[in-house]
């Protein structure tokens, strides 16, 4: 399967737009192709930065398009599965639930019965955007970011739900928190999780 669309980026990378990103990556971290420094996810696309005096763009192109011919979309079964407990609240809790036209349990009904899927990560270490946000839990963005959003917020943006790994700069509608450390070098790991990574959020009991 391919249907993919493979550009350059300045002379030593390739953009690869594909369904199949997710899967291409890793497909080469368990197989990288020579001259390959560095895949870069987003979503549906994989940024390849390469070593020029390795492999050219035609070579790699060739070899991501084969990859891609042999790769089929992930099963949903195959993806690991984080239950992240929620004590709801924070500042915009209230507001959201008004916008969406909800009780404020209902809400947070809403929030815990949502298929998230980590797209990608990004912003800041261990900041997952998670996409599957039903349309009405999907919330402007702050007009004025706050200066200070506190580790393990968990915020809805647009399209997207995250939670805050540590203390940071914030415009997204905050709307509960969360004791899950997201990234920690200590851990053979540090990242909690990785995209295609299912999350579902239940609240603290």
């Amino acid at each position: 399967m391919t249907g993919a669309d493979i550009t350059p980026l300045g002379d030593a990378a390739l953009v690869v737009r594909s369904p199949l990103a997710r899967e291409l990556m890793a497909d080469l971290t368990a197989r990288p192709l020579p001259g390959v420094r560095e895949a870069v996810p987003a979503l549906d696309v994989l940024t390849v930065l390469y070593d020029p005096l390795t492999t050219s763009a035609e070579d790699l192109g060739a070899g991501l398009t084969a990859r891609l011919a042999d790769l089929r979309p992930a099963r949903a079964g195959d993806a690991r599965t984080h239950v992240l407990p929620v004590t709801f609240g924070g500042p915009d809790l209230a507001w959201c639930a008004t916008h969406a036209g909800l009780s404020v349990t209902d809400f947070v009904q809403a929030m815990c019965e949502a298929k998230l899927t980590v797209a990608f990560l990004g912003f800041t270490p261990g900041f997952a955007f998670l996409t599957g946000l039903p349309e009405p839990l999907r919330m402007p963005r702050l007009d004025a970011p706050r200066e200070r959003v506190p580790a393990g917020s968990v915020a809805l943006g647009g399209p997207w739900a995250g939670v805050y790994p540590r203390e940071t700069p914030g415009g997204w509608r905050i709307v509960g928190r969360t004791e899950a450390v997201l990234f920690d070098l200590q851990r053979p790991e540090p990242l909690l999780w990785r995209a295609g990574d299912r999350v579902r959020f239940e609240v603290q009991r």
